[in-house]
């Protein structure tokens, strides 16, 4: 029997197709996905909660005239198969593959690129009112999941969409879960229902009682139902969503093709703003994805019949873990510590933290400018609170962290995960931007640590500080070095030198030490002796350590960030401030553009930063600095006597 997915190459041609049809199409299309996200890895229970909602949606919508714009995007796989790019979807999250994520650039279908949370209720309003302002005639629609509407950006687009009244249709994907399991009261408010088995039957009998009474029964009947509908409102969100001023519609079942094409169809005919509330299951349809949604939300390539994910490279620790088991550690000797994340325990590492210490233990949902003020306020009442993100979630509370805790010089510390760059998720998600934007912040010491021993040191300093903190660190395994029992606080500003050499010095930070480690003894082999330098703190620096390299001549920076303003920029800055001339300086890390998706290893390798690529750009620019013309007595580095601070 012939394929109907095969045959779909524009998402029109749903509707011709029959009911059995679509239903069929929806079972290939999870086949497809399943299939995929086993070999390249990929959001697996995300996309599989959605598959009828996109069929319908496609069915009933005419895209790309009619605007769908997803929230995060991660739902978004079977969009993609129906939308003329399912030859290409098994380059999924690949290096040169389609995006894991909606992407304008691939799609005319994908109208709003997406990646974070809680964006599409705001950009469909934008969408909706320019519309209107173009006298066009179109349908927008904003996809969005119960998780993302703890975010705090949701609640601004629906507070202007509701006032404006346009055309909008907002559609809450429901399925109780983000990434982990979701908290909150909105969520508790999500998930209330009047429909008990027990309610349901005394609601039944009631009725049977009221309609036999004679004369007056079904009068009084008639004022219980109307009474019933108003305390409704009460237990389900309506009450919440028509105060923002949407109608609201629902809950619906999200798996059920029929009714969702009847209410969709229903609610074209609308012209002010509606929601509608859809409730579906992550992970329908893939027995072990519904069975643990958590795991499936995100997962590494995987065994389709067992639903095993396949055993990583192995070896060392995390960096993550490491972090987790040394929080843990620490705060059992210091009931000030406390713990705070944003919809990201597993993620984050703070798991065993949360179930030795639940009542020091927050996490606050997906609402990262919350998490950061709510640590400032725990700060000022005494406690040691430790903020744990990905790098690319912590841009969402740059506001906070700069007013709320280092203009009172709070001492949150900021455990800043899946620094540099991520792999397949892509540039939504690359941490390639904290060291640039958080250097600019006066008061906040940044550190970031060479290997996964260094990291539980750094974490205990971090905590013995009295204002704010930020440790970076990578996402995945550390170099298998020995643990060190006792934790030892590091000096403030105080970089290591790893290696002596008179040819120019290699200044590296964080995951770049080792490589550049590799580089020296790679150059060395060849008669380029360079220094090398862990910097471990971007900011403040180690002046001493720094002007003494500096008399070699050439200072090659090396970092998992972009260049702009990041820790290269600031040796550069350094050196200026300090009245240090005459020495050249090299700067690796990530140019001024977004990264695309791919491995870490083979990113890295591409843009120079492996120990490969350090070792070329040092032995380039000590070659030039052979066939260069022999230097003046004054052109040395000038080194000043004193060194101010």
């Amino acid at each position: 029997m012939p394929s109907i997915l095969d045959g779909i190459t524009d998402p029109s041609q749903l509707k011709s197709l029959s009911l059995r049809e679509l239903e069929t199409l929806a079972e290939e299309l999870r086949a497809r996905i399943i299939d995929t996200c086993a070999a390249n890895g990929g959001h697996v229970a995300p996309s599989l909660g959605v598959v009828e909602l996109t069929i319908a949606l496609h069915r009933v919508f005419d895209s790309p005239k009619d605007k769908i714009v997803w929230d995060v995007g991660h739902q978004a796989y079977a969009h993609k198969l129906l939308t003329g790019r399912k030859e290409r979807f098994g380059t999924l999250r690949t290096q040169g593959g389609i995006s894991g994520f909606p992407k304008r650039a691939e799609s005319p279908h994908d109208c709003f690129d997406v990646g974070h949370s809680s964006t599409s209720i705001s950009a469909g309003v934008g969408f909706a009112v320019g519309r209107d302002l173009k006298k066009a005639r179109n349908k927008v629609l904003a996809v969005i999941g119960d998780g993302a509407m703890t975010g705090g950006l949701a609640f601004e687009g629906l507070n202007h969409a509701g006032e404006l009244n346009k055309d909008l249709v907002v559609i809450l994907n429901d399925n109780e879960m983000s990434i982990s399991e979701n908290v909150g009261a909105l969520s508790n408010l999500l998930s209330r229902t009047i429909t008990s088995e027990y309610v349901h039957r005394a609601k039944k009998d009631l009725e049977a009682f009221l309609e036999g009474l004679p004369m007056f029964g079904r009068s009084v009947l008639k004022i219980a139902k109307r009474a019933e509908e108003s305390l409704k409102t009460l237990f389900t969100p309506g009450m919440l969503f028509e105060a923002f001023g949407f109608e609201y519609i629902g809950p619906i079942d999200g798996h059920d093709i029929p009714k969702l094409l009847e209410t969709l169809e229903n609610v074209k005919r609308f012209d002010d703003a509606v929601l509608i509330h859809v409730l579906t299951r992550k992970g329908k349809g893939y027995p072990p994805a519904e069975a643990n949604p958590s795991l499936f939300h995100g997962v590494g390539p995987f065994d389709v019949k067992t639903g095993k994910v396949h055993k990583g490279k192995g070896g060392a620790a995390s960096y993550t873990g490491v972090f987790g088991q040394t929080i843990k550690r620490l705060a059992q000797e210091d009931e000030r510590i406390v713990a705070i994340t944003a919809a990201m325990p597993d993620g984050t590492g703070l798991t065993p933290f949360a179930k030795e210490f639940p009542e020091r233990f927050f996490d606050v949902g997906i609402a990262e400018q919350h998490a950061v003020t709510f640590a400032a306020g725990l700060a000022a009442q005494g406690f040691k609170p430790v903020v744990a993100l990905y790098s690319s979630f912590l841009q969402r509370g740059f506001d906070q962290l700069c007013h709320d805790v280092c203009l009172q010089d709070l001492p949150v510390v900021f455990a800043i995960d899946r620094a540099g760059v991520v792999g397949s998720d892509g540039p939504t998600h690359h941490g390639v931007f904290d060291l640039s934007y958080l250097r600019a912040v006066p008061g906040l010491t940044i550190m970031a640590p060479k290997d996964e021993n260094e990291l539980q040191h750094m974490l205990l300093t971090a905590l013995s500080l009295d204002g704010p903190a930020a440790l970076r660190y990578p996402r995945g395994n550390g170099l298998g070095v020995p643990m060190e029992q006792i934790l030892t606080p590091l000096a403030i500003g105080k970089g290591e030198r790893l290696k002596d050499g008179k040819d120019g010095a290699i200044l590296a930070v964080g995951t770049m030490v080792e490589p550049a480690r590799q580089a020296a003894v790679a150059l060395a082999e060849e008669g380029i002796e360079v220094a090398v330098m862990n910097a471990r703190f971007v900011k403040p620096l180690d002046t001493e350590l720094i002007i003494e390299l500096a008399r070699t001549g050439l200072l090659v920076t090396v970092e998992d960030n972009v260049v702009q303003g990041g820790f290269g920029t600031a040796i550069l800055e350094h050196l200026e401030e300090h009245e240090v001339t005459g020495v050249r300086v090299v700067r690796l890390g990530y140019p001024d553009a977004f990264v695309e998706q791919g491995e870490q290893a083979d990113l890295k390798a591409a843009y120079g930063l492996d120990a490969a690529g350090i070792a070329r750009s040092v032995r380039e620019a000590c070659q030039g600095r052979r066939t260069a013309a022999p230097a003046k007595r004054s052109e040395q580095p000038a080194v000043p006597e004193q060194p101010h601070a």
